[in-house]
């Protein structure tokens, strides 16, 4: 196995993976889209953000084909039959690719409508006026319902040679992320909590939803991808689990110490809006610790897996906690 504290070139590797991402985004996002909706669907995903999540979608991908051929990881035996190791790699390559965009959009349609008025009424993401500032109200809400769907036309493509077990796999875990048993369901508890004292536990379940449930969904793709099972998948799974919510307890600790120009958004808006957050709960030196020993978990986590090379995950975990915008 290859230890965390081998050297990995992550920027280099952060580069390759990220210019994979961005072509296709640029290629795929809009294309065709009548009446201006193309032109706010390409500003809400094209030209910002971190990308976290398509990063984690690859990098879990990669760590469990780490060593493997892609005979030994492809779980249809048909295409296994009738296919060389090339072909079936390009299929499995191509799935996490797809995989990677299709939780990018999901990312940009939420941000795009947690922004608008009804919401969190923001005027400012990954430093530029947002969708609906730029675009008006509707068109922004159109745009947003048009990412939603293009994710998960991305995920089933004619004529691939991704099997169609695993298309269905990846619509299953995206659309689990993202509906009220992750993602929105945690920002109707966002919504409904402004003014009111959340205890840690309500706080936390709050959190894993609204912002984890999508970062581990996307590590979960990226090992539905290369087929994981058993105890990696379930390391993969703690990881994500950990390192999502970690990154929601830097966003509360970022909103109070950093300015809006670094965070490329408003910052000290959870406290003007009086909602609960882990800094006004537990205090900015205890919510720093937290973060801290969720970091500790997630790197327990990939030391378990089993899986031969995890150190994009560990240094994509490290950055999570460490970032200052």
């Amino acid at each position: 196995m290859i230890s965390e504290c081998q050297s990995l070139d992550m920027t280099a590797w952060t580069q390759t993976r990220l210019a994979r991402v961005e072509q296709a985004l640029s290629q795929w996002v809009g294309d065709g889209a009548p009446a201006g909706l193309g032109d706010a669907m390409r500003y809400a995903v094209l030209d910002g953000g971190k990308r976290l999540r398509p990063l984690l979608v690859l990098a879990a991908y990669e760590a469990v084909c780490s060593g493997a051929t892609a005979s030994e990881v492809h779980d249809d035996a048909a295409l296994r039959a009738g296919m060389d190791e090339a072909a079936l790699r390009a299929g499995l390559d191509e799935a996490a690719l797809r995989a990677a965009c299709a939780v990018e959009l999901i990312h940009a349609y939420s941000l795009v409508h947690d922004d608008m008025p009804c919401m969190d009424n923001d005027v400012l993401r990954r430093g530029k006026p947002t969708v609906h500032v730029q675009f008006g109200e509707a068109q922004a809400l159109l745009a947003g319902d048009a990412l939603q769907a293009f994710a998960f036309e991305l995920l089933t493509p004619d004529g691939s040679a991704i099997p169609a077990a695993t298309q269905a796999t990846l619509c299953r875990l995206l659309a689990r992320a993202a509906g009220s048993a992750g993602m929105a369901g945690g920002q109707a508890i966002d919504l409904a909590s402004v003014g009111v004292a959340l205890t840690e536990d309500q706080l936390r379940q709050m959190h894993r939803l609204k912002t984890g449930a999508l970062l581990q969904g996307s590590v979960l793709m990226g090992a539905a991808c290369g087929h994981a099972v058993g105890a990696a998948y379930q390391a993969l799974s703690d990881y994500g689990a950990a390192m999502g919510l970690a990154f929601q307890v830097v966003d509360d600790i970022l909103d109070v110490v950093a300015d809006s120009a670094t965070l490329g958004k408003t910052a000290g808006k959870d406290a003007a809006a009086d909602k609960p957050t882990y800094v006004s709960l537990l205090g900015l030196a205890r919510a720093q610790a937290y973060a801290q020993e969720l970091l500790a978990e997630a790197h327990e986590a990939l030391a378990r897996s089993g899986l031969p090379d995890t150190r994009a995950l560990a240094a994509l975990a490290d950055m999570v906690v460490r970032r200052s915008h």
